[in-house]
């Protein structure tokens, strides 16, 4: 079932996200929605507070919706490792009709589970690294527009709210 994004400045966007202590078959069937949502609107990277839950889950698949060969699902993902600096255009399925340029390292290596409870360790650069890099921003409560400058966040925030008007 394709869930409904959660959209800058709601409040579980800017909340820090709570591990997963146990992949239940809720945590299970949230994930393979989050995997229909995230294809289904166009996106490489989901995390789950973008669809309200508040929990360290993130879906990404560098290749995109219309191929869809490099799907992975990462619970309480953390960067253990990062190196380098790049700078990216970026655009976000919570922030909509907002991008810019968005400092990130070049490479991380990251740790978590998978969908079976299996430890994955990920060493990448390039596009992946920066997809898991926005995601896990989501997880600490961290989107586009808080990256952007106080001028930049200050008119997304003016337009963002008249769309929830």
């Amino acid at each position: 079932m394709k869930l409904e994004i959660c959209t800058w400045p709601e409040e579980v966007l800017a909340t820090k996200a709570k591990p997963i202590t146990e992949i239940t078959p809720e945590i299970k069937e949230l994930i393979e929605n989050m995997i229909e949502t995230m294809y289904g609107d166009d996106g490489v990277g989901l995390a789950a507070p973008q669809v309200g839950k508040s929990i360290r889950l993130i879906c990404v698949d560098q290749s995109g919706p219309k191929m869809k060969e490099d799907l992975r699902v990462l619970i309480n993902p953390e960067i253990v490792e990062c190196d380098g600096e790049v700078e990216s255009e970026e655009g976000c399925l919570s922030c909509p009709e907002f991008s810019g340029k968005i400092k990130r390292k070049e490479s991380v290596k990251v740790k978590a589970l998978d969908e079976k409870g299996k430890e994955v360790c990920i060493e990448t650069d390039g596009f992946l690294s920066i997809v898991l890099q926005h995601e896990i921003d989501h997880l600490d409560g961290i989107t586009i527009a808080d990256r952007a400058g106080r001028l930049k966040k200050a008119m997304y925030r003016k337009k963002a709210l008249k769309w929830k008007s």
